[in-house]
């Protein structure tokens, strides 16, 4: 009979998902084509899959065809995980400790000084010196217009008391919302590919939603700077239910019902090997969707993109390689090193855009920036994940 240890990924090479596994890099190349020519081609329809969403406080939080993609991401490993091996994940001091200590005492001042050396010196006259941001008033603040509030002044636009900023602060805002929000539900994928411990990747979850209902507007709006930053609870709430909660229920109950009508051995060499390409398939669909919502920002500010995604990327590639490096330092095994490292690097781009349209309005440069996010995430995060399935044999069994 298999081993009960089941919270280490396991892709056969050769088999059902070997071709994808290959050859992945090519097929994330194609989602990302095609999801760009279908949103040029058929804007309508992009349109309408992007209308899709549950809003919070007018701010949309939940694009209902990227959850019904995350869920077949997620069910997959949700369903294999063995909750005996998650309580042994917790009580792993080192990974759990290293991983807060990125998350929360390292990433947000790195995204701070990263996107304000990048997009207030170096790329400033490239996005312009002079250019300026109309954003909504801090919650609670009113002042007459022609009054100066931090590095902005009060104007009225059409009416309506707005702030206006450099652009590139607008743009800074944005990264700082990512680099708060650690991710809580598509790293659950990074690390299942990167064959890591499924269950030290969803105590981590775990653990960091929890924190960021504490952490999120502390740290938001010390570096910020526009006064504190209220806590999106409902949006964090709602998310977390939608893109982790649900999925997670659902697998484990269907693991139980499972093992007592079929048992553990037909749930093994079986019912896993049905759902060994799901994952693969419904995180390609879920570019081909995020491309075709995005296509017309990408093709309309090609430039503006990557003034904002130079940064971002850097700023992942740093905290994967400072997790991935302390982690080997700490002597941690690959299995929990691959996600304490993917962990770091990966950002929770849902919340960061709610509270971007929320705080500074939709169409203001902080939300165009948390929107660069979304499309970088993907390829880098499936770019790292491919750097720790090559170097496996640093690391201890």
């Amino acid at each position: 009979m298999p081993p009960r240890n089941t919270t280490t990924s396991t892709f056969t090479p050769g088999k059902g998902l070997g071709v994808f596994e290959r050859y992945l890099t090519v097929w994330v190349g194609l989602s990302i084509a095609g999801g760009v020519f279908l949103g040029r081609t058929a804007p309508g329809v992009a349109r309408i899959l992007d209308g899709m969403t549950l809003t919070v406080n007018g701010a949309p939080v939940i694009s209902l065809p990227i959850a019904l993609c995350l869920f077949f991401m997620m069910y997959p490993i949700m369903v294999k995980i063995d909750f005996a091996e998650v309580i042994k994940a917790g009580k792993s001091l080192k990974p759990v400790s290293l991983t807060l200590i990125i998350n929360w005492g390292v990433k947000p001042f790195t995204m701070y000084g990263i996107s304000l050396l990048f997009l207030g010196v170096l790329f400033r006259g490239f996005i312009g010196a002079e250019a300026v941001d109309l954003v909504k008033l801090p919650f609670g603040i009113d002042l007459p217009a022609g009054a100066a509030y931090g590095a902005g002044t009060v104007v009225l636009s059409d009416g309506v008391k707005m702030l206006q900023i450099p652009l590139w602060r607008s743009y800074l805002a944005g990264c700082i919302l990512l680099g708060v929000a650690p991710c809580t539900a598509m790293v659950l994928v990074w690390g299942y590919l990167a064959k890591g411990n499924d269950g030290h990747t969803l105590v981590m979850v775990a653990i960091n939603s929890l924190t960021m209902l504490v952490l999120y507007g502390v740290l938001g709006g010390f570096l910020l700077g526009v006064g504190r930053l209220p806590v999106p609870w409902q949006a964090l709430l709602l998310s977390i239910t939608v893109y982790v909660a649900l999925p997670l229920a659902t697998g484990y109950v269907s693991r139980k019902l499972i093992f007592a009508l079929k048992g553990e051995t037909w749930f093994r060499e079986n019912f896993l090997h049905q759902l060994t390409p799901v994952t693969i398939t419904a995180l390609l669909v879920t570019l081909v969707l995020l491309f075709s919502f995005k296509g017309d920002v990408i093709v309309a500010h090609p430039l503006t993109i990557l003034w904002i995604a130079v940064p971002l990327f850097l700023q992942t590639v740093l905290i994967f390689t400072l997790g991935y490096g302390l982690s080997r330092a700490l002597r941690l095994p690959y299995g929990d090193a691959a996600p304490t490292a993917l962990i770091g690097a990966s950002n929770h781009f849902e919340v960061a855009i709610a509270t971007a349209v929320m705080l500074f309005g939709l169409n203001s440069g902080a939300a165009l920036a948390t929107v660069v996010g979304v499309l970088i995430e993907v390829p880098v995060m499936l770019m790292l994940v491919r750097i720790c399935l090559r170097t496996r044999g640093l690391f201890r069994r």
